[in-house]
């Protein structure tokens, strides 16, 4: 049986019920165990935790252009190896959303080992309903059509200015102002434009 340490299940459900199709789709994407996904969606989230390369968290600070005035907000943190990479290289601050009080936990954890404690902080939050407005920088690794609900909010609660940087999907047909490969993966980044009066 597959290790499914770390995706806990806070409430047991039937597995027709937990499978969505968007946890199908990561299987086929990832390579993930359909019982590790469906457990992590027995938890209340709408992303299973799959974590980026190392490469790739790279890749998508560099995109971002990330230095030190920024505060990166990483939603969906997973193991905070985002923002605390972006502690550590760039000495940013930061702060990653997660759902999962396990992937809280170890995000911590990962955080004082690094030596970055004071530069982040985590917060147990369903990504709907963080306040990402203090953000200068944000990340993303979610799903096609969890990035299509976050869209409206990036674009209207963002300040201008700010980086919004996703791994492997996009926005549907806000196109992206720029998108690189990282060993065949893909990483995109938007720009939040200057507000105008049809935004308010």
């Amino acid at each position: 049986m597959p290790n499914n340490q770390k995706r806990q299940s806070l409430v047991r459900l039937p597995l027709a019920r937990a499978v969505t199709p968007a946890a199908l789709l990561v299987c086929v994407l990832f390579a993930v165990p359909l019982p590790a996904v469906a457990q992590w969606y027995e938890g209340g989230g709408d992303v299973p935790y799959v974590p980026s390369p190392p490469e790739v968290v790279e890749a998508m600070l560099k995109l971002a252009e990330v230095k030190k005035t920024d505060t990166v907000y990483d939603l969906g943190c997973g193991d905070g190896r985002i923002v605390i990479a972006a502690a550590e290289k760039y000495q940013a601050h930061g702060v990653g959303i997660d759902i999962n009080p396990e992937r809280i936990k170890e995000a911590e954890e990962n955080a004082r080992k690094a030596g970055v404690s004071d530069r982040v902080k985590f917060i147990e939050k369903n990504l709907f309903e963080a306040d990402i407005r203090p953000a200068t920088v944000v990340t993303l690794y979610l799903l096609p059509d969890v990035n299509l609900r976050l869209r409206d909010r990036l674009r209207n609660e963002l300040k201008p200015g700010t980086r919004v940087v996703s791994h492997s999907f996009n926005m549907g047909d806000w196109a992206p102002d720029k998108q690189i490969e990282v060993n065949s993966r893909s990483v995109y980044l938007w720009i939040i434009p200057p507000k105008t009066a049809a935004n308010h």
